[in-house]
């Protein structure tokens, strides 16, 4: 749950390389905030990140739920809530990472 929360710290700060820092090498990011997108490696990341800071910065954090490997939590940004679902892999790095505003909380 440590990550989930350094994650959305890093987010709302807009430390790119704090947030770079959680994801493993190689890994995902699904994104179905205005079209669907899936983005694979770290600096692909990267630049959707340099993105998404200006575009959708974060707000206020909604609900949060440990699941198995992983953890899914929701937050606020100015156009709506964004639901989030973040699954580590056995360093505690994230492999894998979706977001999206329709996803109902608790569903992966």
């Amino acid at each position: 749950m440590a990550v989930a929360i350094d994650w959305l710290e890093a987010y709302r700060a807009e430390d790119l390389e704090g947030l770079l820092h959680l994801y493993d090498e190689g890994a995902s990011l699904e994104c179905g905030c205005g079209g669907e997108q899936v983005i694979v490696g770290r600096e692909a990341i990267r630049a959707y990140w340099k993105v998404r800071f200006s575009e959708k910065p974060s707000a206020e954090f909604e609900e949060f739920a440990p699941v198995h490997r992983g953890v899914h939590f929701s937050y606020r940004t100015k156009t709506g809530v964004v639901n989030v679902m973040l699954d580590y892999n056995n360093e505690g790095k994230i492999e894998r990472s979706r977001c999206g505003p329709l996803l109902p909380f608790g569903e992966s």
